[in-house]
């Protein structure tokens, strides 16, 4: 069942959804590097950990909030109302991006203090050059490109699945390890660990991210015009994380041809039947 929310309720959708998944992030990042000083051991057990958290997160928090989770997804919505489709308006575009900014930091600090560290310490982690920065707006665009083009072309039942398995994939076909989200990008930057981004480095991470989203909105007006927002989401985050509407709506199945049966002899059709995620140590 789909749940019409309230919007105070949607946004506490939004901050408990990003802050558990910076909690995947951080504490699958940690507790990686703990058992294993392989850096490549390490990554497949976060970027696994990572994609099945978001899938799952997505798929509970959806039907509140549309689990966005990721201010460049909320951003994507605002837009898609903007151009006369389905999505939010600007005060509750600001209201989530507030929100998944605060879940982001507020989930970053409590997997720090679950694995004993000293919480609020900031990261170290320098990523810079233009070669990272590339792959953020690549990892971005595919993320954007991925959720809108399910949602136009009426599989949204997809995308909690579809999200979790692009960032799995991204994490490393990416330069940057497909951060490809400002608020979860902003967090780890309060993570002094494999996971972590050091501050001076959010400005060029958080303007590719931007520029990502632009451009896989470009791409999927391009490649499907414009068409029905999903009202599932995420945020990838990384995944990290899809939805876009303000009030997520029921998901109706696409009809199977061939799927409905002939009518019964000597009886008429059934009532309402239908005839048809060196400076790159990436992670998730």
């Amino acid at each position: 069942m789909t749940a019409h929310t309230s919007l105070p309720r949607r946004a506490a959708a939004e901050l408990i959804g990003t802050a558990g998944l910076l909690v995947v992030v951080i504490g699958s990042g940690l507790q990686a590097a703990e058992l294993s000083r392989d850096n490549g051991v390490a990554l497949i057990a976060n970027s696994l950990a990572s994609a099945i958290g978001l899938g799952l997160i997505i798929t509970l928090f959806g039907p509140l909030s549309g689990a966005h989770l990721n201010p460049v997804v909320t951003l994507s919505s605002w837009w898609a109302r903007r151009t006369g489709g389905e999505g939010l308006g600007g005060r509750e575009a600001l209201v989530y991006t507030a929100a998944q900014t605060a879940g982001a930091i507020g989930g970053a600090l409590l997997a720090e203090t679950m694995f004993g560290r000293t919480p609020g310490t900031f990261s170290t982690q320098v990523r810079d050059g233009g070669h990272l920065l590339v792959g953020e707006v690549v990892a971005t665009a595919g993320l954007v490109l991925v959720i809108q083009g399910l949602g136009r072309i009426g599989r949204p039942r997809l995308v909690p699945a579809a999200v979790a398995a692009y960032i799995a994939a991204a994490i490393w076909f990416t330069s940057s390890g497909s951060f490809a989200n400002p608020a979860g990008t902003i967090g780890r930057s309060f993570s002094d660990s494999f996971t972590g981004i050091a501050p001076e480095s959010l400005p060029g991470f958080v303007a590719a991210q931007l520029i990502g989203g632009i451009l896989g909105l470009a791409l999927a007006a391009l490649l499907y015009g414009k068409g029905k927002d999903s009202g599932m989401g995420s945020g990838g985050e990384s995944g990290s994380g899809a939805a876009r509407t303000a009030k997520p709506v029921p998901v109706v199945p696409v009809p199977v041809e061939g799927a409905v049966p002939a009518p019964l002899p000597e009886t008429g059709p059934a009532d309402g039947a239908s005839p048809t995620k060196a400076a790159y140590e990436p992670v998730g």
